[in-house]
């Protein structure tokens, strides 16, 4: 749940940095909600083509975290939606003191993009129109700026406040501006002032709008321009539409929020979509009311008690529980309250003229919930309950079930007796048969979450299959208890067709480019020294649950900190079934040459290279490649084969199918193996006695084994097997071991074999200068490791 006292909002004008030609031209504004530890971003792009990502950067340009823009995370064509969950503190106290910076990157090797810095700004409570301003001209590179309006509270007087990067000559003390507001390339109104160069902002207030002016704003038909001077050089201009943003404009209607409060048990849902020229699309769903409907209204807040005001009259839209429907007269003054959620939604019915149910139109923050846009939210109602519940509650869901078979939810209700209801807790529940109410009923219930106030958002794993079949039947439910109604107090069906119990474990296909994606975050290093789980290593300190390459082996290796200890893993080569193996310079593992062919054929004919982004390492796999799945802290999973489809760009990940093997109690020899193998006949035990009562030196007992003095051995540690780095030798009885100290390396070319511990120097041809003597490379970095004695 997000409170609205809770949170803070900032803004960011992006611009271009460079003259490349894709982005020299571009705008875009971010606006960005901090609610507790998450950033939620919804970003409206101009002359932009589709960015791959959303990257947020401190002053010296370092990323602290990085969000990949995928095709449909968000509503419209030209706005990108995404959460930065969890930022970390010392990023919040960077974004609080206009810190930190936004990005939108083009491509994927480069910095080509829109840049800007985030800033709190006072005019985004009030703000309910906007537009991007871009310019015309093809030299304008960097120049741009962003406008945000509102309305008076009373009069059609029209404020705002225009951002502006570019556009000033720095050579002059005061610049004389102008604003105009025009249509179709007719002027309507202007205001001129002299500004400082050193501002980047200019704000003034267009009073006493006429009806005309205020009918072209709701219609997304005015534009706003900014210049410098009257010959039209440095204007950037846009036109206005309704504040963009990726949040949901919904409400819920219950008994008590009508203006005379009932207790029915019914329950109202609508979803409100605002487009740029105005137009209002809703869809509203009413169930369990007391009589016949007889009236569906939008109306504002009552001017005296019980005058109702209503602006829109959509009962004609209703039928068999159902409105849906456009509304196209709505005016600049309507659309100003809709969006300040000053507007209301009433049901009239025959028992209750005034309103039986009633609820706030109000926007919901954006969660990534794509059900939200494509799916009407399941209604909850005490007339649900078994048996009914005479309510004033009512509430609505979002639900959606992921490709890992995890539950997404989002719950709102509204109409709670605040004195009674305090605590609120909703189910899930699968019942074996509809109608089958008692207690051995074969119930599966499972408790979503306990949450307070009006909304709770959350996901649900691991689900049982009988209520995998239950939600693929419809006979499953949501349920929201309270205290004053612990076994139900609104209810709603819930039918999500779904395939959970026969697939296997798929990824969908997300990005359409050939990068690391999730760049790692960045702490603080002075914060991370403070943190008991984080890992020093090889110099540097790492954050508990953090993945890297090694500095030691960057191709072959992958290592994860897990609580103080640093896990290092060899990646896992699986064998290949193909004619003619080709080994690829920058990756460990060999490939099949057609592949490789594939491959480069699809980078002729798209910009776009078939493949598969997997999640588990980080890293994109090239279509029809197969890999052991990196799954941390357990390192590459021997049991689990994933394989990257190329034409659909998924992961599908299988258990590796075990041979039969003909002994009667196989054993799995190394705790990392995936399968059980026939143990080799044991070598009858070391006789101890002999040795304790001889005269010689006294064995040393390591582990399972026994080992002679001066014997030497590398430990085996399950599940990472011989510890190559590691020799222990047994001294009279005594087991010493020490980790090997490698030599500092000063070559070009350092190379690890993935038999020994040290990293060595690669034979590289020597040359000679014009004089004859040998010339050395110069060193690219050292490693250094330490040498300690280890605790037998």
């Amino acid at each position: 749940m997000y409170m609205e006292d809770s949170r803070t909002d900032f803004v960011a004008l992006l611009t271009a940095t460079s003259g490349h030609r894709s982005v020299s031209r571009a705008v875009a504004k971010a606006r960005l909600t901090l609610v507790r530890s998450n950033l939620i971003f919804a970003i409206h792009c101009e002359r932009l083509s589709r960015p791959i990502r959303v990257s947020f950067r401190d002053q010296d340009g370092t990323v602290l975290f990085e969000h990949p823009v995928h095709k449909m995370s968000s509503p419209q064509n030209n706005l990108i939606c995404g959460i930065w969950r969890n930022v970390h503190k010392p990023y919040m106290k960077l974004l609080k003191s206009d810190q930190l910076h936004i990005a939108l990157i083009m491509q994927p090797r480069s910095d080509a993009g829109i840049h800007g810095r985030i800033v709190k700004h006072r005019a985004l409570f009030a703000e309910t129109f906007s537009s991007v301003l871009t310019s015309t001209d093809p030299d304008g590179t960097g120049l741009g700026g962003i406008a945000m309006l509102t309305l008076s509270d009373v009069e059609d007087n029209l404020h705002f406040i225009i951002m502006f990067k570019g556009l000033l000559n720095k050579n002059r003390s005061l610049i004389p501006v102008r604003v105009q507001l025009s249509y179709r390339d007719r002027p309507l109104r202007e205001v001129t002032a002299n500004i400082s160069t050193h501002d980047s902002s200019f704000a003034e207030v267009m009073t006493d709008l006429s009806n005309e002016e205020m009918f072209l704003l709701s219609h997304g038909q005015l534009e706003i321009s900014l210049d410098t001077d009257s010959r039209n050089a440095g204007r950037i201009s846009g036109i206005i539409t309704a504040k963009k943003t990726c949040n949901t404009i919904q409400s819920v209607l219950s008994g008590g929020n009508s203006l005379t409060p009932t207790k029915t048990g019914a329950v109202g849902s609508a979803k409100f979509t605002l487009h740029d020229n105005g137009t209002l699309e809703f869809q509203v769903q009413i169930a369990g009311t007391a009589s016949e409907v007889v009236g569906l209204t939008i109306e504002t807040k009552p001017r005296r008690r019980h005058m109702r005001n209503i602006l829109h009259d959509i009962t004609s839209d209703y039928r068999n529980n159902f409105a849906i429907g456009v509304s196209n007269n709505l005016n600049g003054r309507e659309i100003h309250m809709l969006l300040q959620n000053e507007l209301f939604i009433n049901v009239a019915t025959k028992e209750y003229e005034e309103g039986e149910l009633r609820g706030q139109i109000s926007s919901l923050l954006y969660s990534g919930l794509q059900a939200r846009y494509y799916e009407l939210p399941i209604p909850l109602a005490g007339q649900f309950v078994v048996p009914p519940v005479k309510t004033g509650s009512a509430g609505h869901v979002w639900l959606s079930l992921d490709e890992h078979c995890h539950l997404h939810y989002e719950i709102v209700v509204a109409g709670l007796n605040k004195a009674e209801d305090i605590t609120i807790n909703a189910h899930l529940h699968g019942f074996a048969e509809i109608g089958e109410m008692d207690d051995n009923s074969g119930e599966h219930k499972r408790l979503l979450k306990g949450f307070y106030g009006s909304e709770a958002q959350g996901i649900l794993k691991d689900i049982a299959t009988e209520l995998l079949q239950h939600l693929n039947r419809g006979t499953a439910f949501i349920q929201v208890s309270t205290k004053l109604n612990p076994k139900g107090e609104i209810r709603g069906p819930v039918l999500i067709q779904n395939q959970c119990e026969s697939k296997g474990f798929v990824i969908p296909k997300e990005p359409e480019y050939e990068d690391d994606l999730f760049h790692e975050i960045k702490p603080d290093p002075e914060q991370l020294k403070k943190d008991p789980n984080s890992c020093f290593f090889e110099g540097q300190q790492r954050a508990h649950g953090s993945q890297w390459t090694p500095d030691y082996d960057q191709k072959c290796s992958t290592c994860s900190c897990q609580k103080r200890t640093v896990i290092c893993d060899p990646i896992l080569c699986l064998p290949l079934n193909c004619t003619e193996i080709v080994h690829v310079e920058d990756k460990c593992c060999p490939v099949c040459r057609d592949i490789i062919e594939a491959k480069n054929e699809n980078k002729k004919g798209s910009d776009q290279v078939e493949g598969c982004y997997f999640d588990g390492d980080r890293k994109w796999h090239p279509a029809g490649t197969t890999w052991h799945p990196f799954v941390p802290p357990f390192g590459y999973v021997k049991c689990a084969v994933c394989t990257c489809k190329g034409a659909t760009g998924e992961v599908h990940c299988e258990k590796v199918q075990c041979p039969a093997l003909p002994c009667s109690q196989p054993v799995r020899r190394n705790a990392s193996n995936c399968c059980k193998e026939c143990p080799v006949p044991e070598i009858p035990p070391f006789d101890h006695t002999d040795l304790m009562q001889a005269d010689g030196p006294r064995p040393c007992k390591f582990g399972r084994h026994v080992y002679m003095n001066n014997n030497k051995w590398h430990p085996e540690v399950p599940p990472f097997g011989e510890m190559k780095c590691i020799t222990c030798w047994c001294d009279e009885g005594s087991t010493k071991c020490q980790r090997e100290k490698c030599p500092v390396l000063t070559c070009e070319n350092i190379v690890k074999p993935h038999h020994k511990c040290c990293p060595e120097c690669e034979a590289v041809p020597s040359y000679s200068d014009e004089d004859g003597e040998k010339l050395k490379s110069q060193p690219k970095g050292k490693s250094v490791w330490d040498s300690r004695p280890l605790s037998d």
